[in-house]
């Protein structure tokens, strides 16, 4: 039988999510439905009230991911972790609150480089730059900086981060403050407007970036990589939507659809 699936969050225009999803239901023949909901802070409970028997699984964004946390039935271990759920799969009787941010950061960082990575800094202190931190924790690094405009505001992710398995040194400072990052990566989860010549100076050395934002694109830090590793924000949401695709649908992501999808999208949106 037909299901239906979905991505939730405020704003949710831009979301690519339903175009990949789409993609793989496509090449696998799959008579699913994916759309996308515009659902603003605190309406988590009520959309999740409304839906019938026939949906499966829910992709979540800004600001839903740690909204959904005490929602759900069931989380994992890394969305227990992490504090925040990205996505819910919906049984015949539970919700299971899962976080695929985490490994599809690693996948998207590993894709583009083997470098080991000891160091690193994030700028932005929300739930999802929680989940960059707790991937690069899982990748080795052993000394994260998160830097913010508010240090108030980065209390909960440092706590999150630090009580990774790994235990990693966390350090958190402000973004005025910064000057030069020497560091193996610094992942950014600002806005691209908020990217201004300060931060793209301060990153100037930095072997990697990451920068989760795919729209508007490039952002400022994407535009000044040279020769540098880049990771892009279409990285990171490639490989958790196929992670997400597994979850709901229990069969393998076909990820070369769903990347050839995703990248004529995007080409679209640069040639508007």
């Amino acid at each position: 039988m037909g299901r239906r699936c979905g991505v939730l969050g405020d704003p949710i225009e831009h979301s690519l999510s339903p175009v990949l999803h789409r993609a793989g239901y496509a090449a696998l023949g799959l008579d699913w439905a994916y759309a996308a909901h515009r659902v603003a802070s605190g309406g988590l409970a009520a959309f999740l009230a409304g839906l019938g028997d026939d949906w499966r699984g829910l992709s979540l964004t800004m600001p839903l991911k740690r909204e959904a946390v005490p929602l759900v039935d069931e989380l994992t271990e890394r969305a227990r972790l992490a504090g925040a759920a990205n996505t819910i799969v919906l049984g015949s009787d539970r919700l299971l609150g899962d976080n695929t941010d985490i490994p599809g950061a690693i996948a998207a960082i590993r894709e583009r480089t083997t470098a080991p990575l000891a160091t690193a800094a994030i700028i932005g202190g929300g739930a999802t730059a929680a989940s960059i931190g707790l991937a690069l924790a899982d990748l080795g690094v052993r000394h994260l900086e998160i830097v913010v405009r508010s240090p108030e505001r980065a209390f909960e992710t440092a706590e999150t981060v630090r009580a990774h398995p790994g235990r990693p040194a966390i350090t958190v400072s402000r973004l005025d403050e910064a000057t030069t990052f020497e560091v193996d990566l610094v992942a950014s989860t600002i806005p691209a407007a908020a990217q201004d010549h300060h931060l793209v100076r301060a990153c100037g050395d930095v072997p990697t970036v990451f920068d989760v934002i795919y729209h508007p694109w490039p952002t400022p830090l994407a535009a000044s990589i040279g020769d540098r590793v880049l990771v892009g924000g279409f990285d990171l949401l490639l490989h958790q939507a196929a992670v997400q695709f597994e979850l709901f649908t229990g069969r393998p992501a076909p990820i070369d659809a769903m990347r050839t999808a995703g990248e004529h999208a995007l080409a679209q949106r640069a040639s508007a």
